[in-house]
């Protein structure tokens, strides 16, 4: 008796500026792949040129999703993202395409392969009353408050990660559980039949910091200067995801006078190698992938990779 067919999705992971976009467009041509952003900063509309999105020239070769697709007024969380994601999963199986996940939240790709924790929706009224909380006791003793009831969150959370801090909080005095105690129950599988292969790219420190740095200077001269003057403008609240993308409180600074440009870009780069190396933590430590390539993205891997592959998708249809 055969095995039931399963849903086969392509996961490319890996911390910034180590080629997951270029391989995710290679292998989207070689294999009728269609591209499902997985990273949360590039879903935002007014952050193209500083979260490196595909360009229109890109976009023409292989379809792309959820790529520019929420106004950074919006924050969009990993259970958010998952719907959507899962969504166009399917729209891409039934077309007869293979869905290629890209980016470099690896908690997004988590919740994906693994599932969330199902918790029940915060009433509007609770968020508002945690809010005003915060904004009467201050950002020190609200993050106290937490820590007093959710050690784990606590230690975890800094107390400026605001909307974490919010989001923990607010679990607690709406369920009576802390966010802990949400997560560390049974995950809720959005993809029941799917099957992942996932990639991770892990090229040398140093290899990813110059890549990075020269990324950064690429920004700006495609205009990343004049984007983050474009997002300033709408005075949007520094807490929302948007406003912390890697470059834009640095640029903003100097847009507003605190920071010599050239000493704004320094530290945005600085700021950039100190994600990077957050990210390929994380995906050392946190996801087994089935393979990872302890390289930066070129057309010379596709020799190793694409047999990988190509053998993952005829397993899948049996």
């Amino acid at each position: 008796m055969q095995a039931p067919k399963t849903k086969p999705v392509l996961v490319i992971g890996g911390p910034t500026a180590s080629g997951k976009s270029g391989l995710a467009l290679a292998a989207a041509e070689a294999f009728g792949g269609t591209i499902i952003n997985a990273d949360s900063m590039q879903v935002y509309a007014e952050l193209s040129i500083l979260t490196a999105r595909p360009s229109a020239a890109d976009e023409a070769r292989a379809p792309h999703r959820l790529f520019g697709i929420l106004p950074a007024s919006e924050a969009c969380s990993a259970a958010r993202w998952q719907g959507l994601a899962v969504a166009e999963m399917e729209a891409a199986w039934c077309q007869g395409r293979l869905p290629i996940l890209t980016g470099g939240t690896g908690f997004y790709i988590r919740a994906l392969t693994e599932g969330l924790s199902e918790i029940p929706p915060v009433p509007a009224e609770v968020r508002a009353e945690v809010q005003e909380l915060r904004a009467e006791i201050g950002e020190a003793a609200f993050h106290a408050r937490l820590a007093d009831v959710d050690a784990v969150a606590g230690r975890r959370l800094p107390p400026g990660d605001r909307q974490r801090v919010l989001r923990a909080f607010e679990v607690y005095l709406a369920t009576g559980r802390t966010l802990t105690d949400w997560h560390a129950g049974a995950p809720v599988t959005p993809v029941p039949g799917a099957r992942y292969l996932t990639i991770v790219l892990d090229p040398p420190r140093q290899v990813l910091n110059a890549a990075s740095d020269a990324r950064f200077d690429a920004m700006m001269a495609a205009g990343a200067l004049d984007e983050a003057a474009a997002l300033k403008a709408l005075h949007l609240d520094p807490a929302l995801p948007a406003m912390k993308a890697l470059g834009v409180p640095e640029l903003i600074a100097h847009l507003a006078g605190e920071l010599p440009l050239a000493e704004a870009i320094a530290a945005a780069k600085r700021a950039t190698r100190q994600f990077a190396k957050r990210q390929q933590s994380w995906f050392r430590n946190q996801i087994e992938p089935e393979t990872r390539v302890d390289a930066q993205y070129s057309e010379s891997l596709q020799q190793e990779i694409f047999p990988k592959i190509r053998e993952f998708l005829l397993t899948t249809q049996n």
